[in-house]
């Protein structure tokens, strides 16, 4: 395959894989921010949210000091010039499907085509003002569409394998991201000392998180017990059954690598084999004792080494 035909199809899984997780994690912050709060509370949400994407100092520079929820809900969804907004997110997406337009079926092509002109209807309608809930489930139901289609439609050859290779790489991203700057919120320690009214927040607090992940009800299953932090974690970085987790995300990377690596000795499978060996072999306990911080940090750090491994060995080199 060409690399600028794999690079296409890396950055459009990719770009819908990162307008699905903006809209889970403003859906999250939306819905945590109806519960009884103070506004110092509230607006800590918001700047964590700006903090997961990085983007403190360009909102910073655009809106001021006060971190307002409706001017972060348009920046993080309408702002053009926001290259991480869902708006910016969708355009980029079909932007990379219209240049591999070939190599994709007429049903991608057609689910990609038509969620980037329909969320620009939407905006202009007022859909987000009107019902952000609403909104940003019709945002996760596309991106659900769209891996369906291509895993429905798509041969199963090496493009299918860069189009999961940019989704489960982006998603391991972002719910490393969004688990270190929720885990900071919260400011009971983790194992739920504080007041009554404390833990009650945080039950809500976590349902919430979980929620953002579609992982309240795997949680249940799983646990069948009352929501604890270190679960949380647990759930969410080790458990290679929970869909968006972090080993279950690398074990699709290094599977997807495998199918496209022509050298078994490639720079890229390599680093991903050490990140997902790290993950399947920890313990919870271990890494809160050592510090959740740091050893999510230290993941989006290797998760970005490997993600420029991967362009420099098959794709155009940035």
């Amino acid at each position: 395959m060409l690399s600028r035909t794999a690079d296409h199809l890396f950055w459009m899984s990719r770009y819908t894989e990162r307008a699905e997780n903006t809209a889970r994690m403003l859906d999250v912050n939306y819905q945590t921010s109806l519960l009884p709060q103070s506004a110092a509370a509230a607006q800590a949400g918001w700047l964590g949210m700006l903090s997961i994407s990085e983007l403190k100092s360009t909102f910073g520079a655009k809106y001021g000091d006060r971190v307002e929820p409706r001017a972060v809900m348009d920046f993080m969804v309408k702002d053009q010039n926001n290259p991480s907004s869902i708006i910016s997110c969708l355009r980029a997406a079909r932007e990379n499907a219209r240049a591999v337009r070939g190599t994709l079926t007429t049903e991608v092509w057609e689910t990609q085509n038509q969620t980037y002109l329909e969320v620009v209807r939407m905006l202009g309608q007022g859909a987000l003002e009107r019902d952000p809930a609403s909104f940003f489930e019709w945002v996760k139901f596309r991106s659900h569409l769209s891996r369906g289609v291509t895993v429905g439609t798509m041969l199963q050859d090496a493009a299918l394998n860069f189009l999961r290779l940019g989704t489960f790489l982006e998603r391991a991203d972002n719910t490393a991201r969004l688990v270190d700057v929720k885990f900071h919120a919260v400011e009971t320690d983790f194992y739920g000392q504080g007041t009554e009214k404390d833990q009650e927040l945080d039950f809500y607090h976590w349902s919430a998180i979980l929620r953002s992940v579609s992982g309240f009800e795997v949680y249940r299953k799983v646990y069948r017990d009352v929501i604890k932090p270190e679960r949380v974690a647990e759930l969410l970085i080790l458990r290679a059954d929970m869909p968006r987790s972090l080993l279950c995300s690398m074990n699709e990377v290094m599977t997807n690598l495998g199918l496209v690596a022509a050298h078994p000795e490639s720079n890229s499978r390599r680093r991903a084999g050490k990140l997902r060996a790290d993950l399947q072999f920890a313990r919870i306990d271990e890494i809160l004792a050592t510090g959740l911080h740091a050893f999510l940090t230290q993941f989006l750090d290797r998760v970005n080494e490997i993600g420029g491994h991967i362009s420099r060995e098959f794709l155009v080199p940035s």
